[in-house]
């Protein structure tokens, strides 16, 4: 079943635009910056009040606690002609819009005593949707650290290990989870794991040395989303600070996962420049995908996943982050149009008959594999923003752009953020995508996203 090709500027976009919940958006614009500029000049005003220094202060604590409470409302635009909105609202009609609230509470908690220091970071989530609410608790990090020497650290516990120099995705990152590339600075969740760091410092070109080996296992119900049941897992990190680059050498040998090896680099060219890069290759690889007649084909080989930046900041305080990603892992243009094919397939079949049999599988692939962010193979990734612009303290406009280079289709998503009132947060932000028929961005369920998210850090 076929349909005409979308275009950004086309006149159904300019129709759109005419839509009375267009005004809401505009609203919650308007809000945002009226209490922005009054925030603005109450902190200002604060500013005038004499700061007294207190030595306590800077003492060392041997128990800190923090985190933060989140209210985040969102309004979705519905891009009823796309694919992925008829998989999902197949059997119902849920109008151009649908609104979501979230509520985030996010605890830290550490102790340190002597050689030992405990970390915990527990993250509840509640959230109301079209379906109702839905709530979960999960355990972030939990782990022990052990420092017997100044060269040696012990960590046993699940932590997030954070390999890789990328800002919006990590191939290296193989003991993580996957970076959502719309919000990279976020926590994730970690993994079960016991692992060391050996640290020494030197004189000459080469200043640092460090190894980092560790072992995750996935036994019963103990880091069962991490792969195949009933295996170690070891890996090891080797870093080097040689001649003022950053370089890492990564290994996992396989079991759950498929053996892969890693390298990273990350050198400041200048003191307002700086390069980095990534590089994996994974051995065996099990790739599954559906062709044009809705078989499953199932593949193994070797794949290269890299990724390559620049971070640019000029006089003004403009800062400019640009990648691109190469993931040897993704499907093709054409494996891609296949999967949105088969749910044209079954949507036909459930307009005809009622049955939804191959729209249930389409659902299932997407669960898997065709559902991961940034599917595809080729991305290119760019952010600016300004630091307090028009001399507005505490202020961060900023624009975000990620692209498929394949299908070339593409998200922008604009925002304003303000912190100028002590522990408190606001960021406003828009989400736009664009793509043509069987694309990526152009095959979502949403045409917009509106964020507005409300922060207070303790």
């Amino acid at each position: 079943m076929g349909r005409a090709k979308r275009n950004p500027s086309d006149k159904r976009l300019s129709e759109r635009l005419a839509y009375p919940h267009r005004s809401r958006c505009l609203w919650v614009l308007r809000i945002f910056l009226l209490c922005l500029i009054g925030l603005n000049l109450t902190f200002q005003d604060c500013l005038a009040e004499e700061y007294k220094f207190e030595v306590g202060e800077i003492e060392k604590k041997a128990f800190h606690f923090g985190g933060y409470a989140e209210v985040d409302p969102v309004l979705f635009g519905l891009n009823k002609d796309s694919r992925l909105y008829k998989l999902r609202f197949y059997n119902r009609d849920e109008g151009s819009t649908l609104d979501q609230q979230g509520f985030t509470l996010q605890l830290d908690g550490a102790y340190e005593k002597g050689i030992a220091r405990g970390f915990v970071r527990i993250n509840s989530d509640l959230v109301h949707t079209y379906e109702g609410w839905s709530g979960e608790t999960a355990l972030y990090e939990g782990f022990v650290s052990l420092k017997p020497s100044p060269f040696v650290t012990v960590d046993t516990g699940k932590k997030t290990m954070k390999w890789g120099k990328g800002y919006a995705w990590n191939p290296v990152a193989f003991l993580d989870r996957p970076k959502d590339p719309d919000d990279p600075t976020l926590n994730l969740e970690g993994f079960y794991v016991a692992s060391m760091d050996y640290i020494r410092s030197f004189d000459g070109p080469l200043k640092t040395f460090s190894f980092t080996p560790a072992i995750v296992p996935v036994y019963g119900d103990m880091n069962k989303d991490f792969g195949e049941p009933n295996h170690l897992n070891p890996a090891a990190k080797i870093y080097f600070l040689f001649f003022d680059t950053d370089i890492d050498f990564m290994f996992l040998a396989g079991g759950s996962r498929p053996h892969r090896y890693g390298f990273d680099f990350s050198r400041n060219l200048a003191t307002n420049l700086e390069i980095h890069g990534e590089a994996a290759w994974i051995k065996d690889y099990e790739k599954s995908f559906i062709d044009g007649g809705g078989t499953l084909i199932e593949e193994q080989s070797d794949v290269w996943s890299y990724l390559v930046g620049l971070r640019y900041l000029t006089a003004t305080e403009t800062t400019y982050i640009l990648e691109y990603y190469y993931n040897g892992t993704g499907f093709t243009e054409g494996q891609m149009e296949d999967y949105f094919t088969l749910i044209d397939r079954g949507y036909d079949a459930f307009v005809t008959t009622g049955m939804d049999t191959l729209l249930q599988g389409a659902q299932r692939l997407t669960e898997g594999r065709y559902g991961r962010i940034n599917p595809m193979k080729n991305y290119l990734y760019l952010r600016i923003s300004q630091k307090d612009p028009f001399d507005i303290l505490y202020f961060t406009p900023a624009i975000t752009w990620i692209a498929n280079i394949d299908d070339r289709s593409f998200s922008i998503s604009p925002e304003l953020l303000y912190a100028g009132v002590t522990n408190l947060e606001l960021r406003l932000k828009g989400t736009f995508l664009s793509g043509d028929e069987f694309s990526e961005f152009g095959e979502k369920q949403n045409d917009y996203r509106i964020e507005l998210r409300a922060r207070y850090y303790f």
